[in-house]
């Protein structure tokens, strides 16, 4: 019987040292680890020698990561958004929307909701405004008509509010005059007025207004080149000789419960001006937009111009031509589903200039 006490001793203490694996879950740090050395080299980030900071953006990056991949699981076909690491994909929310988005825009738009360039399109009148919506295309894109200018990057500067505006309007003068100009978006961070500051953030109707009441010419941006600071304003005795563009009318729509008027508008007169809540999209690579995206005027933080749209499309679509630089995106460009106000694409600010 000794024996077999020794054996059992024996089996019992092999069993502590059996090896029995446990799944956990994959180990995504050594990986993370070695995508964030990647992602920091790509975008020569100035951190890399900051020990300290390098941290700090690394569990920033990680949250990134994990977002990215719950956005790309939301994908319903090929065509939807999918999102994958950029050059914001180190930031916080609270961090991509203090320095690349305008937090105060819904309360400096709420100021024109009662000004006199100001339109609301309503419901009403569904039997013409279908007629009007019927005869308009399938798609359309101002790009194909070569009246859009190359996508910009503001870089760190909150002058989206600018670039949308005068894009727009090198848009509207190309498409009735026949020539298209790279306008001048520093001259109006460094001169506009009415409530605008430069970098420090501004709106499209205040922009348009300005240029209005001043009869302020819009330089050629040759002659006014982009900074992306705000500095001192240069019109003076000498600029003020050369050659530039006036704004002789304007308004500033909201398109809410009347988006078909939108697409009309785009086909029938030209590009416009939006402001939208582009806080989901810091991590945006390409395709169509269509969750999570809210649209609600309290959460506009950025300016944009829609030069078209896409209803043929699986996914019918607008085109959105952004100011981030050509690397972000598709190109520069992002597309947005149609419908459900997605983004708040429709829903005030929609500025155009009406006369050149």
């Amino acid at each position: 019987m000794e024996w077999r006490r020794i054996a059992l001793t024996v089996l019992i203490v092999g069993l502590c040292f059996l090896v029995i694996p446990i799944r956990v879950g994959p180990d995504t740090n050594i990986e993370d680890v070695k995508l964030f050395k990647n992602y920091v080299a790509r975008f020569n980030k100035s951190y890399r020698n900051d020990p300290a900071e390098y941290e700090e953006r690394f569990d920033r990056f990680k949250r990134s990561l994990r977002y990215i991949e719950k956005m790309n699981g939301l994908r319903s076909s090929q065509e939807s958004a999918y999102y994958g690491l950029t050059v914001y994909s180190d930031m916080l929310e609270d961090e991509f929307l203090a320095r690349t988005l305008l937090p105060d825009l819904p309360i400096r738009g709420g100021k024109h909701v009662n000004a006199s360039y100001h339109r609301h399109h309503h419901s009403h009148h569904r039997t013409d405004r279908d007629k009007r919506s019927a005869d308009i295309p399938l798609k359309f894109d101002w790009r194909e008509k070569g009246v859009v200018t190359p996508v910009r990057g503001q870089g760190s500067c909150g002058a989206c509010w600018a670039f949308s505006t005068v894009e727009v309007i090198e848009s509207m003068f190309a498409i009735k005059n026949g020539t298209l100009y790279s306008l001048s978006v520093q001259e109006m961070i460094d001169c506009a007025k009415n409530g605008n500051f430069g970098c420090e953030g501004g709106d499209v109707c205040s922009l348009l207004a300005w240029l209005l009441l001043s009869k302020a010419k819009i330089l050629q941006e040759s002659t006014y080149p982009l900074t992306r600071k705000t500095s001192t304003c240069q019109l003076g005795k000498t600029l003020d000789k050369e050659s530039g563009i006036r704004i002789k009318d304007f308004t500033c729509d909201s398109f809410r419960d009347a988006e078909d008027e939108l697409l009309v508008t785009l086909a029938t007169h030209g590009p416009v001006a939006a402001a939208v809540n582009a806080l989901s999209w810091q991590n945006y690579l390409g395709g169509v937009i269509q969750y999570h995206c809210d649209g609600a005027f309290d959460n506009l933080n950025h300016a944009v111009q829609i030069v078209g749209y896409d209803k043929s499309a699986s996914i019918p679509h607008y085109i959105i031509k952004n100011s981030w630089g050509s690397s972000f995106g598709d190109k520069g460009y992002m597309y947005i589903g149609i419908g459900s106000n997605l983004c708040g694409t429709i829903y005030l600010n929609a500025c155009e200039p009406r006369e050149i």
